[in-house]
């Protein structure tokens, strides 16, 4: 917090974003100045619980910063605001129908964090994504403008997406922090052992089982795209920006025979940028 000191809100959550190189930022470069304003500083909110779970090694002291920021957030819809990222962002709640709700099932993702590492089955997975990807897809969608009641369902599928990108992206990270995201069934479907993905040991089947999470987050691209109504194409380009870019890097991750193991794929910031432009300029995703 010392550093927000010298900021005001709207600074520090500009150089929360800016600085996370995040393929989420590109698309906010398009946006007109209110929009820009609102997705900039929920962004940084999502980071902010994020990097608690990802930054503090000591869980009881993770769940009670997690549990601070379910009351700031509760206290910010009350009136009372106490962080510069919620007083960045509660100016915009109202005009883009951000709920309290929202935020907090957001914590609540970041919470699981703190008390699972591993699930069960892909409903298991699905509703850890849903609050920690989906919800925010929902969110953004908000405030991109949509005007269908489908538009969220389309979120929710593209956040899912996002996420699961994130999960093959993020294997050998995550085998170091002793969290395997990829359900049990489908480690046992393929033979893939938990003690092999944390000690980072490759073989053919690890590699066929992450062409399977790959071929599933490839349909869940496909399946949300199906679900975009025509009447929000338009408002949801900044989504369908970040779309490119994931799935993009998707590919990437498939052509080198999904190497996350022992390195982090990732394309570079004008790659990003030029992926964006497409979507703005010419409608290409």
């Amino acid at each position: 917090m010392a550093q927000s000191l010298s900021m005001t809100p709207q600074q520090y959550v500009q150089d929360k974003a800016a600085t996370s190189g995040s393929s989420f930022y590109y698309a906010f470069l398009f946006l007109s100045r209110p929009k820009r304003l609102c997705i900039t500083a929920f962004y940084a909110f999502c980071r902010e619980v994020d990097d608690i779970v990802d930054e503090v090694t000591e869980p009881g002291i993770a769940a009670s910063k997690l549990a601070w920021w379910k009351q700031a957030v509760l206290d910010a819809f009350d009136g009372q605001v106490h962080h510069p990222v919620l007083k960045a962002l509660m100016p915009w709640t109202q005009a883009f129908h951000i709920k309290s709700h929202h935020l907090l099932s957001i914590i609540e993702g970041c919470e699981m964090d703190l008390t699972q590492t591993r699930y069960l089955d892909r409903p298991g997975l699905e509703r850890y994504c849903h609050l920690v990807a989906g919800v925010v897809g929902e969110v953004s969608a908000l405030i991109f403008g949509q005007t269908s009641a489908q538009t969220t369902q389309y979120a929710h599928r593209l956040g899912q997406a996002f996420q699961l990108t994130n999960i093959i992206r993020d294997v050998g990270e995550d085998a170091m922090r002793g969290r395997i995201y990829l359900p049990i069934t489908d480690l046992q479907a393929f033979d893939v052992k938990a003690h092999e993905i944390l000690n980072r040991i490759d073989s053919e089947r690890f590699q066929a089982l992450m062409a399977h999470q790959s071929l599933r987050a490839q349909e869940l691209y496909t399946e949300a795209f199906a679900l975009l109504p025509q009447e929000d194409l338009r408002s949801q380009k900044p989504g369908l920006m970040m779309a490119s870019i994931y799935r993009t890097l998707l590919n990437e991750i498939e052509l080198a025979n999904y190497p996350v193991l022992t390195q982090r794929v990732s394309l570079t910031p004008i790659r990003k940028l030029w992926l964006a432009w497409k979507v703005q300029a010419l409608g290409l995703f």
